[in-house]
């Protein structure tokens, strides 16, 4: 009995520290997010799983082309994952598939093509506050995201992908 009580005791002190080192690291490091849906694709796919790096954006601001992990703008207690398009200040108008980012006297055309297989259709015009982002989806056609939404704020962004893992049975195909 004394044999048992003493394996319980060492076993809950394990349980403990290992808590205790974790969940700092879960809270406030790293985060897991499961991809959900086609928004993504062709460059993160459904049931993917990712590592959110939330450390990041406390010592520098997001930039255009990462892709982050944020809460719904629209307050629904959800997250989603897209990509950072426009940048605060920017004004953003999408014509005849080309996005042009103007920001006082400069205008540049935003190049997409090492992560987009296609142009975006449709057009927009959009104009940037402080603190707001411009987010997309890659596979643009079946994207709900800033089109639709508006602009997602800075305190929304939960963090920056920073690892991803595709489930077995893809890596199987």
């Amino acid at each position: 009995m004394k044999k048992t009580n003493s394996f319980l005791i060492e076993a809950l002190k394990t349980v403990i520290l290992a808590a205790l080192i974790v969940a700092p690291i879960r809270v406030f490091i790293f985060q897991p997010f499961l991809v959900r849906g086609a928004s993504m694709e062709p460059n993160y796919y459904q049931g993917d799983y990712l590592i959110v790096d939330q450390l990041t954006y406390r010592f520098r601001e997001p930039e255009r082309g990462e892709v982050v992990v944020f809460d719904s703008p629209q307050g629904i207690g959800r997250r989603y994952i897209k990509r950072i398009i426009g940048l605060p200040g920017e004004n953003l108008i999408l014509e005849d598939g080309i996005i042009k980012i103007t920001e006082g006297d400069t205008e540049k055309i935003l190049d997409e093509f090492s992560y987009l297989d296609e142009e975006t259709e449709g057009s927009f015009e959009f104009s940037l506050e402080k603190d707001d982002y411009f987010l997309l989806g890659d596979n643009r056609a079946n994207s709900m995201d800033s089109r639709a939404w508006g602009a997602v704020q800075k305190e929304d962004i939960i963090g920056k992908v920073r690892f991803q893992f595709s489930p077995f049975s893809v890596l199987a195909d």
